[in-house]
Formats: structure tokens, sequence, C-alpha cells
């Protein structure tokens, strides 16, 4: 059996880049072939979300202790909570032949990818930043002063795009998500059914 590939899929908050990840692990055509991966954080659960499947919420103590113990292949704090993604249920996933699917920041998508070189990363980006603004606002979860955060962050991240393999811009969540399974298809090296 073949070992697995990892696949990124990050961008800048309001990208829509977690919509799109979710579209693709639900896609028929991709659905086998790809699996996901629980990523952990410290921040607050959000309506309708449910711990084990959507994230594994930990507190901060717990997060730390686990940073100390190698339990993550990457982690990152941001804006005061700790997002990561738990090594060994990759590598677990990989040995099984899977593809695993990877929805991370920019700065975890390029630790993963000094320790997987041949981790496939997509970028997830906006026509501009005025329209990403106005993403961040219809979520109505920003404050004003969490938003300016998120911006300059976003410029920052956008930046980072070239460091990509692939750039999405996802001005239209369906074209988009065609896109991203086009892209997926194609850089497996597998028919799509």
């Amino acid at each position: 059996m073949s070992r697995g590939k990892i696949i990124i899929i990050s961008g800048p908050s309001g990208s829509g880049k977690t919509t799109l990840y979710k579209k693709l692990l639900e896609n028929p055509r991709l659905k086998r072939k790809l699996a996901k991966s629980l990523s952990a954080t410290t921040r607050p659960q959000r309506a309708g979300e449910r711990n084990g499947r959507d994230y594994l919420f930990l507190t901060k103590r717990q997060f730390c202790h686990r940073i100390n113990i190698g339990y993550f292949l990457e982690w990152q704090r941001i804006f005061d909570n700790y997002y990561g993604t738990p090594k060994e249920s990759v590598e677990r996933l990989l040995r099984k032949g899977r593809n695993v699917l990877l929805c991370i920041d920019v700065k975890g998508a390029l630790v993963v990818s000094r320790v997987h070189p041949d981790a496939i990363k997509i970028f997830i980006t906006v026509p501009s930043l005025a329209i990403l603004k106005e993403r961040l606002k219809a979520r109505g979860s920003e404050i004003q002063k969490d938003m300016t955060l998120r911006l300059k962050r976003a410029r920052k991240e956008i930046d980072q795009a070239k460091k990509y393999d692939y750039i999405v811009v996802n001005e239209s969540l369906q074209k988009a998500s065609c896109d991203l399974e086009s892209i997926i298809s194609s850089a497996l090296n597998q028919k799509i059914d």
C-alpha cells in the first residue's frame, strides 16, 4: 500500500477556507479519497460545533501540556487562542494510504511542509481586502479591535501565498469548490469518478 499525501488548505480569516474544506470532505467524488484531520484548539466552541467532530476543544493548560510532550505536528497561537494538528493521527492515516486534508493557518502550513516537503499546499484568498472586510463583518463574530487585527494578519498571510503550490480566489463558493476539486484530483493523480 502506498503512503498517503498531505493536502493543506489555508488562507486568511474570512477567505472561506473552512467552508471549502468542509465541502471537499462532503464531496461524493472525493469523500473516499480524503481523510479529515481533527485540529485541536483552545478557542471557545461556537454554536453548532461539537467536541471531537469539529475540533478537539482543550483548555490552555491541556494544550500546553501536549505541546511539551511533542503531541502536535504543528501548532500556533492565534489571537490569544492555540490551534494545533495532532501528529500521530495524521501519521496513522498516511501510513494507511489515506490522503489527509488539513485546514490550517499559513505559519502552520509552512511548518508542516518542512516536515512533509511533498505536501500539496493550496492558498485560499479573496478578490480584495475590501471583500474580506465585508465577509468578516457579515460573520458578526468580530469586534472592531479583532477585525483590525485580522485584516492586518490577512495582509501578511496573503504575502505568503507565493510559497504555495496553488492559489484559489474564492469569489464564488461554487467555482472555488470546483477549482479545488480539480486541483486535488490532478495533484493526487487520480481520476475523479
